[in-house]
Formats: structure tokens, sequence, C-alpha cells
């Protein structure tokens, strides 16, 4: 039985040098039930990775469009909850990393929704009423396809609206 056990293990560990996917069988004398444990031929490597977007960085500017186009490639790529902030950290410019390097000396803990709500908070224009005056005061400058884009910006920043 135990020269068995040695060849079984021998032959396991040819397949996963060799890149094959193998299942793993573990028996518990005291239950009836067999375990099925998959092993990739990566073993000891991280399987968890980051994937690589194509986004602009912050600048500081429309912070909401910006938080948007995260959400989109994050639920385009599946990425966990728990990466978000770290990811969406790379696509800081200078200026705006600093403020969350700040907004990490205030804070233990940081959430996607508490990153995105203090990013609002910092970056947004925090006086209603301008939007509120911009959407009231838009003019057509360009094409009527620019002039519906330039509301719709200021749309969807103008809360309590009805």
């Amino acid at each position: 039985m135990e020269e068995l056990k040695i060849n079984m293990n021998k032959l396991l560990q040819e397949r996963v040098n060799k890149g094959e996917r193998v299942v793993k069988e573990t028996h518990d004398e005291n239950k009836r039930n067999v375990n099925h444990d998959s092993i990739d031929s990566n073993v000891g490597s991280k399987t968890n990775h980051i994937p690589k977007i194509d986004m602009r960085n912050f600048d500081g500017k429309d912070p909401a469009t910006w938080i948007s186009q995260m959400e989109q490639l994050f639920d385009l790529n599946n990425v966990k909850n728990t990466q978000k902030v770290h990811m969406a950290t790379l696509y800081l410019e200078p200026n705006q990393f600093v403020w969350y390097q700040w907004l990490c000396s205030r804070k233990k803990f940081i959430t996607w929704a508490i990153f995105t709500e203090e990013l609002i908070a910092h970056y947004e224009d925090t006086k209603r009423n301008a939007f509120f005056s911009q959407l009231i005061g838009i003019k057509q400058k360009g094409s009527i396809m620019e002039h519906i884009e330039e509301f719709q910006k200021l749309n969807i920043r103008v809360k309590d609206i009805q």
C-alpha cells in the first residue's frame, strides 16, 4: 500500500510539473466522503492577478465620471471589492496620490465606498448651486450634439432636481 502511495505521488508531481490540471483526492478514514482539491500547475504563484486596464489617470477633474468609468472596468474585469481602492490609486496623478496618502493618515480602513465619497467631497465642486447655475444658463455654442453632451454633464451633477 505504501508503494502505491509513493507511485501516485510521483505521478501527481509529474503532471503538475508538465502544467496539467490535476485533482487531488484525500480520504478521511473517519468520514465516508472524499475531498477534491484542485491543484493548479502554478502552485505557489499568485492566481488573483490585477487585470491590466487602459484607463485615464485621475487629475482632480470630473471625479464622478472617473469613478463611473473605474466601476465599469471593475465590473468587466471582475475586480474584487478588496482590490478596488488599491487598483484605483494606481490611476491617480501625483497630486491626487498625495491626497490619497493624506486620506490614509486620517482613516485606518478605506473601502471603495469611503474612497469614492471622500474623492467626490474633495474634488467635486461642492457648491451645488454652481452646477445648477451653469445648467440654467447653458447656451448652445457648438453643434446640437455638443450642447446635449454639455447639458448631460451638468444635469448629472445637479442633485435633487425633479
